[in-house]
């Protein structure tokens, strides 16, 4: 099964730019993913399974280096990127 998740970081630190950028480009790095981002959010797409791993674990890295940094994601069964609709 594929899914679709929309997630936004808010580091909760006066230079939130790098902690921000850092879990994108740890999401880019992964093949079989498709990652689109713009201003107010970071999209992926995929396997299900995949996703939600990559998707966790670049969390946690996340954590280590940020530990003030809430998430919000939204996850919505199936495939919503611009080349599947």
């Amino acid at each position: 099964m594929n899914v679709s998740v929309e997630i936004s970081m808010y580091p909760l630190a006066d230079e939130y730019i790098p902690a921000i950028q850092a879990f994108i480009d740890d999401l880019n790095r992964h093949d079989g993913i498709k990652v689109l981002t713009n201003t107010m959010s970071t999209q992926v797409f995929g396997d299900y399974t995949i996703v939600m791993g990559i998707v966790t674990a670049a969390m946690q890295r996340a954590h280590q280096t940020t530990p003030k940094a809430p998430f919000v994601m939204k996850v919505l069964n199936g495939d919503l990127s611009p080349e599947a609709v």
